[in-house]
């Protein structure tokens, strides 16, 4: 097991993200925190589907990048570096806490976690979507991270749930699944209401050391 996050951690950081190549990388493990430019899975609570984006646009709505649930823990296509927003003063390594604004970027394609007020394609709810490039982003981008229980800062093993800023709606998912295209996946879609369905768990990544721990 260690050996293959010791792999997964070269790939990622030496080969997808240039960002990284002098950065010390810590392999994800149980109720390790998440930081600033970490990359993560985001893991659907019920369903154990994975966030996922792939270089296809939507037939209906927006038009822009589809954002999936994806049942398969091994792909590549289902990373995302947690990212401050613009005017944040935060920087890389930095925890985060329960309240915080963050923004998530497509790891593959660089675009950013995005929605609108368009309608999801099977179950008409808001649309999520990955819109932009490391040069383009707006509140539309924006997401509260809102952690359930007592916990101060965002852990690998704590239940979240991620606010849209301009629509209201919680990141959600549940069983419908796509036919054609991206036959197998599930919708992702936002709802205004707290349900059981939009809790996620950071799950695979690999995650930066807190700046300045020792």
């Amino acid at each position: 097991m260690a050996v293959s996050f010791f792999a997964l951690a070269i790939y990622l950081f030496l080969t997808l993200d240039s960002d990284y190549s002098s950065t010390p990388v810590s392999a994800a493990s149980e109720g390790v925190q998440i930081t600033y430019g970490s990359a993560i899975k985001l893991m659907h609570e019920r369903t154990k589907f994975r966030l996922h984006s792939h270089d296809v646009p939507y037939g209906s709505g927006s038009g822009q990048q589809s954002v999936t649930g994806f049942p398969n823990v091994d792909d590549s296509n289902s990373y995302w570096i947690v990212r401050p927003i613009p005017d944040s003063s935060a920087k890389q390594g930095d925890a985060i806490k329960s309240g915080t604004v963050i923004r998530l970027q497509h790891m593959r394609t660089r675009r950013w976690l995005h929605s609108h007020l368009h309608a999801s394609p099977i179950s008409g709810n808001l649309e999520i979507s990955c819109f932009g490039d490391d040069g383009s982003s707006d509140t539309g981008d924006y997401w509260r991270l809102e952690i359930e229980g007592n916990g101060k800062t965002w852990r690998q093993d704590q239940r979240v749930r991620l606010n849209h800023v301009d629509t209201g709606g919680y990141l959600h998912s549940h069983d419908k699944k796509y036919t054609r295209i991206a036959g197998g996946q599930q919708e992702v879609c936002g709802v205004r209401e707290k349900r059981a369905d939009n809790v996620w768990l950071a799950a695979e990544g690999v995650y930066l050391p807190v700046s300045g721990s020792k």
